[in-house]
């Protein structure tokens, strides 16, 4: 059993450009036969809120699937072993069941709603509308820049083309696809990218295994594990990846706007079929791909260039047969457009719903083929500013990683304000401008937490604890039941947080951004006398086209989710 090398085999340039133009040709084509020759905004933002079961479900799988999930997979199993990737594959799965009976009663209050921001402005006003917006504009474009950069990459590495041939070539290919349907091109595409996707995990996983030494492989590679990656149940794994990303993956849920277009998109009654589904195809693909990475602790590999990025295309230049290489390449760029075309629909939509549609020419006058409009551009120029960013490799962690904390900060006050009369457009801000404020110290280590510092950051990372457990138990159980469980779950985890939890900046931090915001949002709130009617909601918002086709189902659509 030898250790594969950094040798990468790379398929021709006529064949990589037969494969791309067949994937993004194919798309292209779907595409234009749901086109219509006079499209309409809501339309393009939503798909007239009736999309079919199986679409939905494929969409949202396709969607929460996306090249850096892959990687980031791979990387977990060949840091912490083979629990690594059920940390990630599980959680990420798990959050997505979370979501849906807090989706149920997003769509019941805001049945034909676009964006959860929109759903912001109608709640609280102007100022919480922009936050949940512009963190969701800068996330996605992130989003975006990450997925290009890793397609070039890819076919820098597998093909005689250049990284930026690689990058112009992908997105290319994505916005063509989506430009002229929006939303409903990116979901019906995905419906063929997953089904790629999962048809070539299925058959590249095994091929990998039995190419690399089968059940062998485990047995002589024993050796280059450590005792924390030889075992399952390593708290270096749950400290480092899993209790970080349970924390991550949950603000990402209710804050992102490619996931909620999804909700408002799909028929309410297949909400809970939809998450469901998601979660068993999200779990299954992502941990089944973890395991490259496991195979590689094992096979003693080094990866190439020292990025652990190259470890998936790595495995699979060394152990698959050239046909089965083409495969993989295709199931790596299906992941990342179906991800790249939901960030392009997403951003659309909250330029047309958020910005023009209620703050520029206000809900009464928005001009349906002007949102279009806006939408359209809103794509090219994204595409744009991501191959720019793209193009310099640039370094966007610390940009992930503040979005990501803007958007735990905000999950407390968003899920609150579907639910509780007393909250305030005043508190939502405030609470979560503090806890962004509470976050950032934590998180880049800018002060010393020896001593008291330490120790009260470790009692709020507590109390953010019982906060994520009790949200979790919320949705399903109710809120009796989930002050029972934050409760026990903080107390029970005190013992053992507090004096060292702060050691762990990404898991503390994360946690103090939903303590903190949830703290200052509950005593702003709780005396006040404001009693919000949830029914104002249903009619502040609602379609921008008031012509009888948006009425009617998008009847390719729904035909297709049938």
């Amino acid at each position: 059993m030898t250790p594969p090398g950094e040798d990468f085999y790379q398929l021709s340039g006529w064949t990589v450009i037969l494969l791309l133009v067949l994937f993004y040709g194919g798309t292209l084509l779907m595409s234009a036969l749901i086109g219509k020759k006079k499209e309409n905004a809501d339309g393009y933002m939503t798909a007239g809120n009736k999309i079919g079961f199986g679409v939905s479900a494929a969409s949202m799988t396709a969607t929460w699937i996306w090249a850096s999930s892959m990687y980031a997979s791979a990387t977990a199993g060949y840091t912490y072993g083979i629990s690594g990737p059920i940390h990630y594959g599980l959680w990420g799965a798990l959050m997505i069941l979370f979501i849906y009976p807090f989706g149920r009663r997003i769509r019941k209050v805001a049945p034909k709603a676009h964006t959860l921001a929109e759903v912001m402005y109608a709640r609280h006003g102007r100022s919480s509308q922009l936050m949940l917006a512009g963190s969701n504009i800068v996330g996605s474009l992130i989003s975006l820049t990450s997925n290009f950069i890793a397609g070039g990459a890819l076919i820098a590495l597998l093909s005689p083309f250049s990284f930026s041939q690689g990058i112009i070539v992908i997105a290319a290919g994505v916005l063509l696809y989506t430009l002229w349907s929006g939303f409903r091109a990116s979901v019906l595409t995905d419906f063929a990218q997953v089904v790629a996707m999962l048809g070539a995990v299925v058959v590249i996983i095994p091929a990998v295994f039995f190419a690399a030494g089968g059940p062998d492989m485990f047995e002589q590679g024993a050796q280059n594990l450590t005792p924390q990656q030889s075992n399952f149940f390593s708290s270096d794994a749950f400290l480092n990846q899993g209790a970080p990303y349970i924390a991550a993956v949950l603000a990402y849920a209710i804050g992102n706007q490619t996931i909620a277009q999804r909700l408002f998109a799909v028929r309410e009654d297949l909400i809970k079929r939809t998450f469901v589904t998601a979660t068993v195809g999200y779990g299954a693909t992502i941990i089944g791909v973890g395991m490259l990475g496991v195979m590689a602790l094992y096979l003693g590999l080094s990866p190439a260039g020292g990025d652990v990025n190259n470890l998936i295309p790595q495995m699979a230049s060394t152990y698959l047969h050239p046909l089965l290489i083409g495969v993989f390449l295709i199931m790596i760029i299906g992941a990342l457009s179906s991800t790249a075309d939901s960030d392009l629909a997403a951003l659309s939509s909250i330029m047309m719903a958020d910005v023009y549609g209620q703050n520029v020419a206000g809900k009464k006058k928005a001009n349906p083929k002007t949102m279009l409009l806006v939408g359209r551009i809103t794509m090219i120029v994204a595409t744009a500013a991501a191959l720019y960013f793209a193009s310099g490799q640039m370094n966007i962690l610390d940009l992930l990683v503040f979005v990501g904390a803007l958007w735990g900060a905000l999950v407390f006050p968003v899920i609150a304000s579907f639910y509780w009369e007393k909250v305030t457009n005043k508190a939502f801000t405030i609470s979560v401008l503090v806890a962004l404020a509470a976050f950032i110290p934590v998180r880049f280590e800018w002060l010393p937490m020896d001593g008291a510092l330490g120790i009260v950051t470790d009692v709020v990372a507590v109390i953010g604890i019982g906060v994520v457990l009790g949200l979790m138990c919320f949705g399903f159980f109710g809120l009796k039941a989930a002050k029972i469980i934050g409760a026990v779950g903080a107390l029970a985890a005190a013992p053992f947080a507090i004096g060292f939890l702060h050691d762990y900046a990404v898991l503390s931090g994360s946690l103090v951004a939903y303590a903190v915001s949830t703290l200052v949002c509950y005593f702003m709130c709780f005396r006040s006398g404001t009693s919000f009617d949830f029914d104002l909601i249903k009619q502040r918002i609602g379609d921008f086209d008031q012509r009888p086709e948006t009425e009617a189902a998008e009847a390719a659509t729904v035909q297709a989710g049938k």
